[in-house]
């Protein structure tokens, strides 16, 4: 029913039945493929959020969708109390993939970055020899990782954390990109590990195990090389099953991984067969579409052309591959929300974030032609103000 209702009609329901920790754009969607997204009027849009990131192979990919359809038929939930036939396959493909010995399946990213919180303090008390319970692990300032009360508990933004209290204790933050502060930070014998987003805050995070005590030369050349295979990293929910299905991960190796015994951590869907079938099929589909080089490639040519809008309204432009944002001035005729809602009557999605920023955030399939597309239409869109 809901989806046959106008705009207007949805948001009223939702806004009366659902829980207002949610501000969307004023668009009702029920249909998706690739880069593109409709409307319940049936109106086309190109998609410059992908769900926060999630849908990076583009929506409803059929080869991910013929996994899930064929795998829902046959078994979709077992718990951990059982063998499934489809874990063992996933876990060897996941960890062969990345390069470590151990995964743990789990449901969503913040599930994985407090799951890396406690096997960081397990691995602390039990290999490192930290006093039980004495345990810090470090964060930088502007970290985003979910909104459990640990991930408050790091964070340095208001929104996310004012009367929520209170907060976990051993949380240490500092500067982000300050790795002097990092170097005074490390100096403290019960520093568990040092959590950060792998190139800029609110991104995919890393978990780095503090497993000696470093100094500054060696923690500039460490930093170097365990920043490009750390000890133990979360891979977020979103891009692991393509947005069809809630999946999280956790890798690591037997020395961190083996520190948690049976019974000691659990998590009733965390490996279903559904889940591990469908996280197969979507890191095929980035493996087997080059996503990675074609998000390299079409990241370049988006921010090259985004960086020669009008700089009284575009202030700055920055990001990594098809993971960017432009900052808007804010004046008394327009802001990043004014500049979305406009966006969206172009026909382009866009959400702003931290009141000035507009996330530009595209699935990873997209094509150079639908890049040119979509470069006008912001153009056209920046330019009418």
């Amino acid at each position: 029913m809901l989806g046959k209702l106008a705009p207007v009609h949805t948001a009223a329901v939702l806004c009366w039945y659902g829980a207002h920790n949610y501000h969307p754009l004023p668009v009702a969607l029920e249909r998706g493929k690739g880069i593109y997204v409709w409307d319940v009027e049936g109106r086309q849009y190109f998609d410059f959020l992908s769900a926060y990131g999630a849908v990076s192979q583009g929506h409803c990919h059929p080869k991910i969708v013929n996994a899930l359809k064929s795998q829902v038929d046959k078994l979709t939930l077992t718990s951990r109390a059982f063998y499934n036939n489809v874990l063992g396959e996933y876990e060897e493909y996941i960890t062969k993939l990345f390069n470590y010995q151990k995964v743990l399946p789990l449901n969503s990213g913040v599930e994985a970055g407090e799951t890396a919180c406690k096997f960081a303090c397990r691995w602390s008390y039990t290999m490192k020899g930290i006093q039980k319970y004495k345990a810090k692990i470090i964060f930088a300032a502007g970290n985003f990782w979910g909104r459990t009360l640990s991930a408050i508990s790091s964070s340095t933004d208001p929104t996310s954390y004012d009367g929520f209290g209170p907060f976990m204790p051993g949380f240490e933050i500092i500067p982000y990109n300050d790795l002097p502060a990092l170097e005074r930070a490390l100096q403290d014998p019960n520093v568990a590990a040092f959590m950060c987003e792998n190139f800029a805050p609110g991104t995919r995070s890393c978990l780095l195990l503090m497993k000696y005590r470093w100094d500054w030369p060696e923690l500039v050349d460490g930093w170097l090389l365990i920043m490009k295979m750390p000890d133990l990293t979360v891979l977020l929910g979103k891009a692991l099953s393509g947005g069809l299905y809630p999946v999280s991960a956790v890798l690591c190796d037997d020395e961190i991984m083996l520190t948690i015994k049976p019974g000691e951590h659990r998590s009733t869907y965390g490996g279903n067969p559904l889940g591990c079938r469908v996280a197969i099929t979507a890191l095929e589909v980035l493996e087997e579409e080059n996503l990675a080089a074609n998000a390299d490639k079409m990241g370049s040519i988006l921010r090259n052309e985004l960086m020669k809008l009008p700089s009284d309204v575009v202030t700055a432009v920055r990001g990594k591959g098809l993971l960017n944002a432009m900052v808007i001035r804010e004046t008394k005729d327009y802001n990043a929300w004014k500049v979305c809602l406009r966006l969206q009557d172009n026909g382009l999605l866009a959400k702003p974030t931290h009141g000035d920023i507009i996330r530009l955030v595209p699935p990873l399939v997209i094509k150079e032609d639908e890049i040119w597309e979509s470069v006008e239409t912001i153009t056209k869109t920046i330019l009418s103000f």
